[in-house]
């Protein structure tokens, strides 16, 4: 674990190519700090062009983190809105039972929770909460913590009722608890891919790695991507990217796949105060943008491949045997 946190003198970088000429880019509404890198520098270098496929199942996404803090939250909702902006349908469930603020960021209120589809009279679409550009969001409550202790009538009757969610999206981001406690692994041993976020902070690193580790160890087929937040350059990115892929390959056989990085702008706090998603408030903000840069290589980053899907992630937190 020394090695993950040791200090920069072990690192060398990739070479970079030589910065292209400035170009003038639209100020944002609120002015970001000095430290930022102008917009024209946000996009990956390496951005690739991949074919879209035709999905018959809702792709299910685990948004996680090592430690509390680190802005899953927030990305998990800009995200879902940077998708649905290209034309996706988007539903985010909010898994984390300690602190649940999804409803925080996107400025709404959650009047119901999973656990109210288990009365008769509650349907899927009272449970549902639509936010900006149709993205649909659902407070997983207590629901899924007590899915032990539920009937077996009670379990089938939340997976009749939210069996209708694959219809209504074609993504699923489940926003989990931070860290590593029983109900944040369920969640994250049943969704088909996995999203880890960090920061480059020693303790985010650490704690990230734990992570890295339980799931390695737990997951049959392992799609674990990464995304380094509140980052001031590309080669602190790429310095937190070193660490963790030579320890996850040293002692994991776990290979890390980025996402993308998100640079440190006051915009995202701006936005929090004002309860607003940043992609609404602050569209043409650093964070905003490179946030949209990690959507698109969630969508086209690959091949990706559904072996569980909506229903088969609802049967294992459920625990159907």
């Amino acid at each position: 674990m020394r090695e993950l946190v040791q200090e920069k003198n072990e690192y060398v970088g990739p070479p970079t190519a030589a910065p292209a000429a400035p170009v003038q880019a639209p100020v944002p509404a609120v002015q970001v700090s000095p430290v930022q890198p102008p917009i024209e520098e946000v996009v990956p270098a390496y951005r690739r062009v991949f074919r879209p496929t035709i999905r018959t199942s809702a792709r299910v996404i685990a948004i996680t983190s090592g430690k509390g803090g680190v802005g899953k939250t927030n990305l998990t909702v800009n995200l879902a809105i940077a998708m649905a902006k290209i034309g996706r349908r988007v539903m985010i469930v909010d898994a984390d039972l300690g602190m649940a603020n999804v409803d925080v960021v996107l400025g709404t209120v959650s009047k119901h929770h999973l656990l109210h589809l288990l009365q008769p009279d509650v349907t899927l679409e009272d449970v549902l909460i639509h936010g900006p550009y149709g993205v649909n969001y659902i407070s997983g409550g207590s629901a899924i913590e007590r899915a032990l202790d539920f009937s077996p009538k009670e379990r089938q009757c939340l997976l009749d009722k939210l069996a209708a969610c694959e219809k209504m999206a074609d993504i699923v981001l489940v926003d989990t608890g931070a860290g590593l406690g029983r109900n944040v692994l369920d969640f994250i041993l049943a969704a088909d891919e996995v999203i880890l976020v960090t920061t480059p902070e020693p303790t985010a690193l650490t704690d990230a790695y734990a992570v890295m580790k339980s799931y390695s160890r737990n997951s049959e087929k392992k799609d674990l991507k990464i995304v380094v937040n509140r980052v001031y350059d590309e080669a602190e990115c790429n310095e937190v990217l070193t660490k963790l892929s030579r320890t996850s390959e040293k002692f994991l056989s776990l290979p890390l796949t980025s996402l993308g990085m998100i640079f440190e702008d006051r915009s995202v706090m701006n936005a929090v105060k004002n309860q607003q998603p940043l992609l609404v408030a602050y569209p043409d903000a650093v964070a905003a943008r490179c946030i949209e840069a990690v959507a698109k290589n969630v969508l086209y980053g690959g091949d990706h491949k559904i072996r569980f899907g909506w229903k088969g992630f609802l049967q294992k937190l459920l625990k159907f045997s």
